[in-house]
């Protein structure tokens, strides 16, 4: 059961016509949308559940609460968006636009997120398990962000967030869960990995060139060919020496 999610994810893109209208154009315009918004209340949050609405410029709007459960926002421009507590569980967003965007304390449950944008975005404490394959969060706030497993509870399969090939670059994730994410070929050049676990990642080719990893634990991880040069705060990572695959740490 440990692989049955994502490959149900990849068959459901293999045979997804992702250029088809229903993954391509919007049934709402950005003014239907801030209508929406203006009926919505603290109690009775905006209610966008399987709306489609790719391509659409949404870029600064208060989405903070809305509820976006397998929204089509394919391509959508959410840059400088607040998307605080909102719920994109199953919501698309391939290639989307959230750079700068707010998403402290999301639910992004399942998403498709390959190839977005989340240059500078706040994902602080938001409970993130999307494909992020290929995505970019080049100085992202992650901290305290929950991307792992939940092994009590795996009735889906091994539900946790992808980020093959993902841009971290300078990412901030002191103290996120990364516990059996997959970070194969991953870039995390210069990112704070303090107090994160790592436990059961995987890293196979991971860039981790100058990253922190004061107190990171590396319990099982997957350390095949990843590149460990300077890291910072080294003498006080965890369970380094029980990772997997781990052949040599560049000091110099």
């Amino acid at each position: 059961m440990t692989s049955t999610a994502p490959a149900i994810a990849q068959d459901l893109m293999r045979h997804l016509d992702l250029s088809s209208p229903e993954m391509t154009s919007a049934e709402m315009t950005r003014s239907d949308v801030e209508a929406a918004l203006r009926s919505s209340s603290i109690g009775k949050p905006a209610d966008l559940t399987g709306k489609r609405l790719s391509g659409l410029d949404l870029s600064g709007l208060d989405l903070a609460g809305v509820i976006l459960r397998a929204a089509r926002l394919n391509r959508a421009n959410l840059s400088g968006a607040k998307l605080d507590r909102a719920v994109l569980d199953q919501a698309w967003l391939l290639g989307a636009n959230l750079e700068k965007a707010s998403l402290r304390g999301a639910n992004i449950f399942g998403a498709q997120m390959q190839g977005a944008s989340l240059n500078g975005a706040d994902l602080s404490a938001a409970r993130l398990t999307a494909d992020l394959t290929s995505a970019s969060l080049v100085a992202a706030n992650l901290e305290n962000a929950d991307l792992g497993a939940d092994m009590r509870n795996q009735s889906m399969g091994l539900m946790r967030a992808i980020l093959r090939s993902a841009k971290l670059d300078r990412a901030n994730l002191r103290g996120a869960n990364l516990s059996r994410v997959d970070l194969e070929f991953a870039s995390l050049k210069g990112a704070d990995l303090s107090q994160v676990s790592l436990r059961g990642a995987t890293l196979g080719g991971a860039d981790l060139t100058e990253a922190t990893v004061q107190g990171a634990d590396f319990l099982d991880a997957d350390l095949a060919s990843a590149k460990l040069v300077r890291l910072v705060g080294l003498d006080q990572a965890r369970n380094l020496d029980q990772a997997r695959n781990l052949r040599r740490v560049v000091r110099e």
